[in-house]
């Protein structure tokens, strides 16, 4: 049972990691919030998270992951729209 208790401390450790990456990127998230709404643009690029999706899944060692780790970016992307989102009505431009 030590191997299980070493294997879960390590996997903490890599999502003490995860959520401090994910706090930095909804950071640059906001952002880009802010200068979309200088620009006058909208929260919505699908083009642009088309090709967040196909990158992501081409960073994989194994690519039996890359169905999941597309849908983990789409759920990043969702929660980082929603942030975005919030600063426009925020500012009155939605």
């Amino acid at each position: 049972m030590q191997e299980l208790e070493q294997a879960r401390k390590e996997l903490d450790e890599v999502d003490r990691m995860l959520v401090q990456c994910f706090e930095a990127r909804m950071q640059i998230s906001r952002e880009i919030a802010r200068i979309k709404r200088s620009h006058g643009l909208e929260v919505l690029d699908t083009g642009r998270e088309q090709k967040v999706l196909e990158s992501r899944a081409g960073m994989l060692q194994d690519p039996a992951l890359q169905e999941a780790v597309k849908m983990l970016y789409q759920t990043i992307m969702a929660l980082s729209r929603a942030e975005q989102q919030k600063i426009m009505e925020d500012s009155g431009c939605a």
